[in-house]
């Protein structure tokens, strides 16, 4: 393996994240160094940024690692501190590779969070932001593009001639949850909170040979509130869920109200324990909804990645169980950077499966 040819690109939004990457690759390979480039990140008073590299990457193998979900970035502007949001997350991307095209091997990007994941497609006259985004960072130079459980995996489509990666951390989930939840597994139902993650709950149904259930939204289409219709019903739809356990699945907890709504109305159905279980927890609303949810009895404990920021008031929480990806994140990096294919750490369901069945026999 070639330890001269890597190095990585930690933005600050990803520095938490990017470090057990380092030191996972580094006890991958027996060494006892860094690969991660140091860079300066600066902002002026009037909000423009600039990022400069302090060590030579010419002929590297250069892997960018950026959290554009990451809002606890913030820097003086105009005499007031301001928040850093995704799209100044994705240009400070675009600034790094500005500083290091030409000079490099290869550009990759590791965007653990899709940018504007969920501007996927359009509906109207509407901004595609998303795929429009995918285009500059390819036109840009970005040989590959690395990331984590799409909102749709039909947006690879929009860079057709190149390399990207959906990543699931299912079975890193799947492994944390069964080593720490001493349930009976027998007695598991897995549910949907929407359609859109149907094809999620079947992959969790599978592997815990289970059945699946379904909520319904209905939508009042004559109101926009924070940017959607609110919900005026979930209808469950599927097997009997009375006494039984229990894991709503999906790919983000936003402000939690459909997550909640659906666990409120499993309860109603006489549901034993709620779990939960999503790649990428926001919690755009705050924690209180969760808190009240928790101390009425609702669900048990939310399983969530440390793929995008957590805060440590989340973490925190009795109710919340952080699973750390970063070791998957390095694997993928280290195949990579050494010309091996990653199929097999995309797909690690037989080792679960052993899993699962000793826990239920």
């Amino acid at each position: 393996m070639d330890s001269e040819n890597l190095r990585l690109i930690v933005l600050d939004n990803c520095k938490e994240l990017g470090e057990k990457v380092n030191k996972n690759i580094c006890d991958m390979r027996g060494q006892d160094i860094s690969y991660i480039v140091p860079i300066k990140e600066t902002r002026f008073n009037n909000g423009e940024g600039k990022i400069e590299i302090l060590d030579t990457i010419r002929d590297k193998d250069v892997f960018i690692l950026s959290d554009v979900g990451n809002h606890s970035c913030t820097y003086r502007m105009f005499g007031y501190e301001n928040h850093m949001g995704p799209d100044e997350h994705f240009q400070d991307i675009k600034r790094v590779i500005y500083a290091i095209r030409g000079h490099t091997e290869n550009i990759n990007i590791v965007m653990p969070l899709l940018y504007e994941s969920r501007q996927h497609r359009r509906k109207g006259r509407e901004s595609l932001d998303c795929a429009n985004g995918l285009q500059e960072l390819i036109r840009l130079g970005a040989k590959s593009i690395l990331t984590f459980d799409v909102h749709d995996v039909g947006i690879q489509n929009a860079v057709p001639l190149n390399s990207f990666e959906n990543i699931f951390p299912t079975n890193t989930i799947i492994n944390e949850f069964i080593e720490h939840e001493k349930i009976d597994f027998k007695n598991l139902i897995i549910v949907s909170p929407d359609t859109g993650a149907v094809d999620r709950a079947k992959f969790y149904a599978n592997i815990f040979k289970t059945n699946i259930g379904m909520f319904y939204k209905s939508r009042d289409l004559t109101q926009v509130i924070n940017g959607k219709n609110p919900i005026k019903e979930h209808k469950y739809i599927g097997d009997d869920v009375s006494g039984k356990n229990i894991i709503v699945v999906d790919d983000i907890i936003a402000s939690g109200d459909s997550m909640i709504d659906v666990a409120r109305r499993l309860k109603e159905l006489n549901a034993a324990k709620v779990y939960m279980i999503a790649t990428f927890s926001l919690f755009t609303e705050g924690l209180e909804r969760f808190n009240k949810a928790y101390e009425e009895g609702l669900f048990e404990k939310i399983y969530s990645t440390n793929l995008s920021y957590i805060s440590k008031e989340t973490k925190n929480q009795p109710w919340f169980h952080e699973v750390d990806c970063s070791y998957q994140i390095a694997e993928l990096i280290n195949d990579l950077n050494n010309k091996k294919s990653i199929t097999p750490l995309m797909n690690g369901r037989q080792k679960v499966l052993e899993r699962i069945n000793q826990k239920i026999k």
